[in-house]
């Protein structure tokens, strides 16, 4: 019969008996245990101080819900001298908490300098700040060997900004001990919290970087049928460059590398270059004659008005003296045509190049300044104008009140003392903001069931109305070609003081 050496029976128990006849008596393996390890002191000096709270349990948390019911562990519990950082140690719950914990309080100056760095390098600080980093930045372009004192000029930086400067009450002669070094801080403070925070969105940050990058790696393993044609252009670029790289300036070459990223960054290239570059390369900006369809939607409202502002970028460029330190005004024109049906004529005025090109010497000649709607579909033009519509050159929005002077140049006389910029001319109001939104927020649908954008103009400034001035669009309905329809456009240019004009 088996024994226990670890169980006592009781005297009053009855044994039972196998049920095998053929051996009643089978001899039992002993089994051997050993009494459970207590735990260490230290162990259990942190398990009785630690409280429970949401933020100090945190950690705990997320450890052991994140790893698999079994853990793979190395054969030999001893560090090796040889083994590489990533597998130094064996995976185990407990020092993954401990190292955690520990890297949490002491994580916290390396997000101060990251902190410093973005602000540097997304113009946070102001433009001063920024530039005077790229100036630093542009020295060492110039004197590469200043690099190498540049760890000095760390150390002695941090060295003076922690000098300890005494108050005016305590003696020069005192000599007080110096400050200790403060500790990392305790698991649930404020700043423990804000460098969990700051591990949380650099997490978040690296997995938005490693989505971005991901696409690309298929192109690089042999994934993609791009593979061989990069590796030739890497191959032919290599090659290319060997005989030329005695030729380039490395001290050029890495002051543009240096300060592409703050040009990138500018908050200028964010809200208006890039926009205006995507647009390009989608397609949203129509030139010309070669325009096959209209810029739609904010899309097209917001690259009018990226073009309007480089036009006027380049006019203040070419402003004289007298006009920057003169007060500027702006005057506008309005133009009035009515659509005819019928065989269709050429335009005087057709497209935004051709209005560019012309400049301040716009000659309106016949009043024709037409643009068609469609091959073979009819004409617009000012001589189509009713008796009783508006004159087709008007100074106010009314449409009633006519330009006098020599109309073939569009100038009429001004205020003593003020005069036309001489170095540019008539511009159009591409944006079309004059539209009333009121007037346009009662506008439906066409016949068709597709909504026809209502507020600005088209890429040539027009706005098209009915047959009564009314209902403005920016493009005009189909319907309108038989009940007739009217359009009119804007156009502004600025005008300066001159003291000496109006004593002539």
């Amino acid at each position: 019969m088996s024994t226990f050496d670890y169980v006592e029976i009781p005297p009053d128990v009855i044994r039972l008996q196998s049920s095998i006849a053929s051996n009643p008596v089978r001899p039992f393996t002993k089994i051997s245990t050993s009494l459970p390890c207590s735990p260490t002191p230290a162990a259990a000096a942190a398990a009785a101080s630690t409280t429970f709270s949401p933020t100090k349990s945190l950690s705990t948390l997320l450890l052991n819900t994140s790893f698999p019911a079994s853990i793979p562990t190395s054969a030999s519990p001893h560090k090796s001298s040889t083994a590489l950082l990533s597998t130094r140690d064996p995976l185990s719950i407990p020092i993954t908490t401990v190292n955690f914990r520990r890297f949490v309080a002491r994580v916290g100056p390396v997000f101060w300098l990251q902190d410093r760095v973005e602000e540097v390098l997304m113009w946070r600080c102001g433009w001063k700040y920024t530039g005077v980093w790229i100036a630093i930045y542009a020295f060492l372009c110039y004197f590469p060997r200043m690099v190498l004192l540049v760890p000095h000029a760390i150390l002695a930086a941090i060295i003076l900004s922690t000098y300890p400067t005494p108050s005016p009450s305590e003696s020069i002669t005192t000599k007080n001990p110096p400050a200790p070094v403060a500790p990392p801080p305790s698991e649930g403070s404020v700043d423990w919290q804000a460098n969990l925070q700051a591990i949380q969105n650099l997490m978040g940050a690296f997995c938005d970087g490693y989505d971005i990058i991901s696409p690309l790696t298929p192109h690089l393993v042999h994934r993609s049928t791009h593979t061989s044609l990069i590796l030739t252009l890497t191959l032919l670029s290599f090659l290319f460059l060997l005989p030329v790289l005695p030729l380039i300036p490395l001290r050029l070459l890495f002051f543009v590398l240096g300060i592409f990223p703050f040009i990138w960054t500018h908050p200028v290239t964010q809200t208006r270059i890039i926009p205006l570059l995507k647009a390009a390369v989608n397609g949203s900006i129509v030139k010309g004659a070669n325009a096959s369809a209209t810029l739609t939607g904010v899309t097209s409202y917001k690259c009018a008005s990226l073009k309007i502002k480089l036009r006027r970028w380049i006019d203040d460029d070419r402003l004289d003296d007298k006009h920057w330190g003169a007060e500027m005004r702006e005057v506008e024109l309005w133009e009035n045509e009515r659509w005819a049906p019928g065989p269709s004529l050429s335009s005087s005025f057709g497209t935004q190049d051709d209005l560019d090109a012309v400049g301040s010497e716009f000659n309106v000649g016949d009043g024709s300044g037409s643009a068609l709607l469609g091959a073979g579909a009819g004409t617009w033009s000012k001589s189509n104008l009713r008796p009783t519509d508006r004159a087709p050159w008007t100074r106010a929005r009314d449409g009633w009140s006519g330009v006098g002077g020599e109309v073939s140049n569009l100038t009429f006389s001004l205020a003593p003392g003020w005069a036309f910029v001489e170095t540019e001319g008539w511009r159009p109001d591409a944006l079309g903001s004059w539209v009333s939104a009121s007037a346009s927020s009662s506008n439906s649908c066409s016949a068709s069931g597709s909504c026809d954008p209502i507020f600005g103009a088209d890429d040539n400034g027009w706005v098209y109305t009915n047959d009564v001035w009314a209902d403005p669009r920016r493009i005009p309905l189909e319907c309108w070609k038989t009940l007739g329809m009217t359009r009119r456009r804007r156009w502004v240019r600025r005008v300066y003081f001159d003291p000496a004009l109006e004593n002539a």
